[in-house]
């Protein structure tokens, strides 16, 4: 059965009880018991069960639903009616709590207070005789208990298709974040490495003619910026557990790059290490290709309040032009890392920040 469909043993097991009543009632000549009808009348309604909750798991169709009412409702007056020893009428309960999956509380109510009546109407003098009244009373109790188990059954298949919903929606937020990441990582490895793989290439161009060994030395380090950004891709391919942040600035510096470092990673996440690295990344570029920078100076502090990423330059300047896909991927790094980004100009150049809080 399927695990969606809530409460699919209720009917199964009174239709087995009214079945062991209605054999006994046979047995011991208890009432006239028609066993062959009786018998046909409860696989009939085990069939119709099955047969519903194998083409609707989770929930009828309300015209649907009002078909397979009304059948049942049939079906269990008829076995009512074969069954010497009385017990059947007890598969009147089964109208009120069907009804609840299909049309809320207020159907489920007006169909428990109608099986009420015909139970009353069905039994004349009920008031005369103390094993009636006892009858009535336990079959309102039922009644009771019933629409009491259906109302949960109802709340917990609701619960179970929303808790499923917000997986769903977890599993896309969650693919999206991971395409953004990709994203991220694809410009701030690739992005790099290729800037400085034009920047050289240009120079190469440039110092062609009039000095070879210049040019030699420039096409040579774009070679090592190629191999660089191949071992990244490979590196971006694995799943990394473990980010040395000092040793990946050591890597990312230049000549024309001062860094320097105070504080110890230790004690500070991973992935906020990640996000000072990419800004420092990001910062390095921009200020190579866009600032035409001749020093760059990157400073990181590190203590127990947090981690602090400054990058300046003595270039040109940011200028009116808008910010690209890499200042905008390493915003939303940041701020999932919980910190903060800004960007301001000096005189000369442009200085970038970025704060991180430590952990809690």
């Amino acid at each position: 059965m399927h695990p969606s469909r809530p409460a699919f043993w209720v009917s199964p097991v009174l239709c087995a009880a009214v079945l062991v009543a209605g054999v006994y009632a046979a047995l011991v000549g208890l009432g006239t018991t028609h066993l062959p009808l009786l018998v046909g009348g409860l696989v009939a309604l085990v069939v119709l069960d099955l047969a519903e909750f194998r083409r609707y798991p989770v929930r009828t169709p309300k015209p649907v639903a009002a078909g397979l009412l009304a059948l049942r409702a049939v079906l269990y007056v008829g076995v009512a009616y074969v069954d010497g020893s009385g017990l059947a009428r007890l598969l009147l309960l089964l109208l009120p709590f069907t009804a609840y999956f299909a049309f809320g509380r207020t159907v489920a109510v007006v169909l428990g207070a109608a099986c009420l009546a015909v139970a009353v109407v069905s039994t004349p003098d009920w008031y005369a005789h103390v094993e009636q009244v006892s009858d009535l009373v336990m079959f309102t109790v039922g009644l009771v208990l019933t629409i009491a188990t259906a109302a949960v059954a109802v709340r917990e298949r609701d619960g179970r298709i929303r808790l499923q919903e917000s997986h769903r929606t977890v599993a896309e937020l969650s693919a999206a974040a991971e395409r953004a990441r990709v994203a991220r990582d694809l410009h701030d490895d690739l992005g790099h490495h290729l800037t400085a793989i034009v920047v050289q290439l240009e120079k190469a161009a440039a110092f062609h003619d009039h000095e070879p060994a210049v040019a030699k030395t420039a096409v040579l380090d774009a070679e090592r910026s190629a191999r660089r950004a191949l071992n990244d891709v490979r590196a971006s391919v694995r799943s990394l557990r473990s980010f040395d942040l000092l040793t990946a600035l050591d890597d990312l510096a230049g000549d024309d790059v001062v860094l320097v470092v105070s504080g110890s990673p230790d004690g500070h996440d991973t992935g906020a290490l990640h996000a000072l690295y990419r800004a420092a990344q990001e910062g390095i570029t921009n200020a190579r290709r866009h600032a035409a920078a001749t020093r760059i100076e990157v400073r990181v502090e590190l203590d127990a309040e947090g981690a602090k990423l400054t990058v300046s330059d003595d270039g040109r300047g940011m200028g009116t032009a808008a910010e690209g896909f890499g200042l905008l991927g390493m915003r939303e790094r940041v701020a999932l890392a919980g910190g903060r980004v800004d960007l301001a100009g000096t005189s000369p150049g442009t200085r970038l920040t970025v704060t991180i809080p430590g952990p809690a």
